[in-house]
């Protein structure tokens, strides 16, 4: 389990590394009440596993969501359902090729947050 979880460090520490402005950022801006909610909504949007394996597919490349159902073993209709929360949170972004959409992280923040939260879950105690 260790070694999977130094390869994650390796591949990602330059993206999650905390830099000196956030540092600065985390002890200048005060949470505002509508932040607090904002981001206990966004957790509350991964605790969902269903989500947690389509954000583990998203990680390294876009799908559509017949590839994404196909993937996880399930139908197209519960994994576009997952897809429209997962949009609605900014947590992932659809690409539109004509008739097709296709879907990845919405950014960097999410890629992040996802590897820190799975480097937490992994740690040894």
């Amino acid at each position: 389990m260790k070694e999977k979880n130094e390869k994650i460090s390796e591949d990602f520490c330059e993206l999650c590394q905390l830099t000196e402005e956030a540092r600065f950022f985390l002890k200048s801006t005060p949470l505002e009440e509508e932040t607090v909610y904002a981001l206990a909504e966004l957790f509350k949007t991964l605790s969902d596993p269903t989500r947690v394996k389509i954000l583990y597919v998203l990680k390294d490349s876009e799908y559509c969501v017949h590839d994404i159902a196909k993937i996880l073993g399930m139908s197209p209709s519960a994994v576009s359902h997952q897809l429209r929360i997962l949009r609605d949170k900014r947590l992932v972004k659809r690409r539109r090729s004509g008739k097709s959409a296709y879907y990845s992280l919405d950014d960097d923040h999410v890629l992040c947050l996802f590897i820190q939260g799975l480097q937490h879950v992994m740690e040894e105690k």
